[in-house]
């Protein structure tokens, strides 16, 4: 160990909430050290939202080739190299991490390198390829998550895998069996069913995609369908059983399936064993989170907690922000954080987003909810682009006109998504989306027949027939 470094502030974990949260004290004239034991960019860069898109961007093209005849552009046979496919995932993840690191040494941010536990409230050792003694009046901890296992079906990762190690499949199996339904369950589903792969969804619950409300789960359910997906629900994996052929899967007083390989995606779990968490007096929750208010404050002044092992919301988007909050509030200012316009994407065929309150959600609230809801397939811009499955939908408080939350399932979904999560994060009314002019023909003019049919004065819809 050298001499001790002292510091304004210590970010533990390169992740998108820890980098961004580094950014931002350095920005406002900190002295910054960000220590990280693994690559920049956390979960997130590595093996999570960037290499899983840059795999689905694959799938979507794909999408639109085997379509090409609808066009009238004839494409001849078309062949899969999943090899090349994950070789590019990988020339994507490296080129953003360069990147990134140029980034941070931009800011003079110093990068240290292994891994860090307290030895006090204000001190950390670090052991790896760096080897230090830290000091700080502020550290902010954004270690993150990881995928969760179970002792039941522990992940081999040559034919159980988790959602970090199929990512280096460089070969696609026959037939795979994915067991969670959730948002990450799906992802991955909808991915390789394109590709080609016969995929069996498990899910425990009596639907997919449960936390996102019943029109959502039953859209995307009968898209996997036609995708030719299996979804099974209510049903509980008691275990796999590893054979020469592949894997058995034993579901409880079902039966079993057989399949080449089997993904567990199940969740994930916060990252907060090892950093000696006990020397510095910080307190977690049951479920292992380390607790914070809205400034992102742990019980011991001077330590912050930002991104998934808060177990709040884990989104990367979520992470960096609360990294601007700790940051801001490490360094003198006043921030708090807000997580009533937070949006969500399920990067499926076809995408699905989600902001704010859904129409149960709302009446479990007490509003007056009203909702609006336009399909895609009366869309010019849609119905032109052959892209009309799904449908905008917005909720609203009927009493005050307030837009209260909206999903959208379709093509483009993810950046539709941004115009209502602006509108709720400014608390605006139905009437603005109203009186804004959206320009024609474009998919956003979807959003805005929703709020008309919400306000029941729709234009491109017949009136509702009143009782």
């Amino acid at each position: 160990m050298t001499e001790k470094q002292y510091y304004d502030l210590i970010v533990i974990g390169a992740g998108t909430g820890g980098y961004v949260a580094a950014i931002k004290a350095a920005q406002l004239g900190k002295k910054v050290a960000l220590i990280e034991k693994g690559d920049l960019g956390g979960t997130c860069l590595n093996v999570g939202c960037i290499p899983t898109k840059t795999l689905i961007a694959n799938a979507h093209i794909l999408e639109k080739i085997k379509h090409a005849a609808d066009f009238g552009i004839s494409t001849g046979s078309i062949s899969i190299d999943y090899a090349k496919m994950k070789e590019r995932k990988d020339t994507v993840i490296t080129k953003i991490r360069k990147g990134l690191e140029g980034l941070i040494r931009s800011n003079g941010i110093t990068i240290v390198r292994g891994i860090a536990q307290f030895t006090g409230p204000k001190e950390l050792k670090v052991k790896g390829q760096d080897n230090v003694l830290m000091q700080a009046e502020n550290i902010i901890i954004a270690s993150g998550s990881e995928p969760m296992d179970v002792a039941a079906f522990p992940c081999d990762h040559q034919k159980v895998y988790n959602s970090t190690s199929i990512l280096e499949m460089t070969q696609l199996p026959k037939t795979l069996a994915i067991i969670g339904g959730g948002y990450i369950g799906c992802e991955f589903a909808s991915l390789y069913a394109e590709l080609g792969v016969k995929v069996i969804l498990l899910e425990a619950l009596p639907m997919i995609v449960a936390a996102q409300g019943k029109a959502i789960s039953d859209t995307l359910t009968a898209a996997f369908k036609k995708q030719g997906i299996d979804v099974q629900t209510n049903v509980m994996v008691e275990g796999i059983d590893k054979h020469s052929k592949g894997v058995t899967v034993r579901l409880k007083d079902k039966g079993s399936i057989e399949a080449d390989a089997v993904l567990v995606a199940i969740g994930r779990k916060v990252v907060s064993q090892g950093l000696g968490l006990e020397n510095s007096g910080v307190l977690l929750s049951d479920r292992g989170s380390i607790s914070v208010n809205e400034k992102m404050e742990t019980n011991v002044p001077g330590i912050y907690a930002v991104g998934d092992v808060t177990g709040k919301l884990m989104l990367a988007h979520v992470a960096s922000h609360q990294g601007i909050v700790a940051a801001t509030n490490a360094t003198g200012g006043e921030a708090v954080m807000h997580y009533n316009a937070v949006p969500a994407v399920i990067f499926t065929l076809p995408e699905i987003a989600m902001v704010g309150l859904t129409q149960e959600e709302a009446i479990e609230k007490g509003y007056n909810a009203g909702v609006g809801k336009f399909p895609f397939q009366v869309l010019g811009k849609s119905i032109a682009a052959m892209d009309t499955d799904g449908f905008a939908q917005v909720v609203i408080d009927k009493k005050t006109g307030q837009i209260l939350g909206a999903q959208v399932v379709g093509h483009e979904a993810s950046s539709l998504i941004a115009e209502m999560t602006l509108a709720i994060a400014n608390e605006l009314t139905i009437d603005c989306l109203a009186d804004t002019i959206h320009a024609h023909p474009t998919l956003p003019e979807a959003l805005h027949e929703a709020g008309l049919m919400a306000m029941e004065t729709p234009l491109h819809m017949p009136p509702r027939i009143k009782k």
